[in-house]
């Protein structure tokens, strides 16, 4: 449950990329909007070069947006100053992908958990240390791996530093890109519970990136269907999987393995490759690639239409629903 306070609010957010030699900037992130409540997990998901990791660097300012408003807690992060950014980042905090490439070998693992606190001023060396026992504890780490280095740790060990340092400021939203898919799938779940269990205990909203639908569905409140950098479908997760509008979303989910063959559904097999976001298509983007198709796909760009049963709600961008009911 959330108290639907909003949090984030990502408006009409753009990140073009411009290539020397290339007349067309990438077009990564083309007109976003999204809405992250307090304690929420969002979840952006859709295959690699979708754009949905810039989207995340982006709203935070790592990548410097285009265009655009990012509202946090009130404030259009985009119109803040290097420094008042730098003192708003205590609030937002992000956690990569490689868990090692992310971490400074040269670091102990204590100064690295530390850093942030040192940065912002939090306290004296006698409290950071307290405090980096209290997060390794946190995480499911030793206190004497604070000595130690992370070449001597696992990917699932050194993800937990990571994770540590990353809740150290106590902040109110953490953007984790694709954090359990370095890790072997037997330690994939022990970090999800991490994160769920974290965000039960210090209230935090999660934008969580990733590809792995099986996952979305554990993780997830509400969820963003992203393709060649615009949202294409959204809704509650359950909402989502039992009743998946797009066809790309009907694709992706169609992928999921299942243990029990009965239970699978047809695979809905993409075909083509994705295509070139210094040059997308014309219309619906995905039409090239849709197996349902028509006309006015190539012609025109879909609106985005919100539609709802039973009380629930969502929004999908389809030619398939032109002629459905706004609720």
């Amino acid at each position: 449950m959330t108290d639907r306070e909003p949090l984030l609010e990502i408006i009409d957010l753009n990140k073009h990329f411009y290539v020397k030699g290339q007349q067309r900037p990438v077009r990564a992130v083309d007109g976003v909007s999204l809405e992250l409540n307090r304690g929420e997990t969002l979840s952006v998901v859709g295959e690699s070069g979708c754009g949905k990791s810039t989207l995340a660097r982006a709203a935070l300012r790592i990548h410097e947006p285009t265009s655009g408003r990012v509202i946090f807690k009130g404030q259009d992060l985009l119109n803040l100053s290097r420094k008042r950014l730098r003192a708003k980042r205590k609030e937002m905090q992000f956690i990569f992908q490689d868990p090692y490439a992310s971490l400074d070998t040269r670091w102990p693992v204590g100064s690295i958990v530390t850093e942030p606190l040192v940065i912002h001023g939090a306290g004296d060396y006698r409290s950071r240390q307290k405090k980096l026992h209290e997060l390794l504890e946190l995480v499911g780490l030793d206190p004497t791996a604070a000595n130690r280095y992370p070449h001597e740790f696992s990917g699932g060990q050194r993800q937990r530093i990571g994770i540590a340092r990353a809740v150290a400021l106590e902040p109110d939203l953490i953007v984790a890109d694709e954090p359990v898919s370095a890790l072997d799938v037997s330690i994939q779940s022990q970090i999800i519970n991490l994160l769920i269990r974290l965000k039960q205990d210090l209230s935090l909203a999660y934008i969580f990136i990733t590809h792995d639908l099986a996952v979305v569905k554990h993780i997830s409140d509400r969820v963003a269907v992203m393709y060649l950098g615009v949202i294409i479908e959204f809704a509650g997760v359950e909402e989502l999987f039992s009743n998946p509008l797009h066809p790309y979303t009907q694709a992706l989910i169609s992928a999921i393995p299942r243990i029990d063959y009965r239970q699978s559904g047809r695979r809905i097999v993409l075909t083509g490759d994705v295509p070139d976001p210094s040059d997308p298509p014309s219309g619906c983007r995905f039409h090239p690639r849709c197996i349902h198709r028509m006309d006015i796909c190539s012609q025109e760009q879909p609106q985005t239409l919100t539609l709802g049963s039973n009380g629930s709600w969502h929004t999908v961008n389809c030619h398939l629903y032109t002629d459905a009911i706004n609720l």
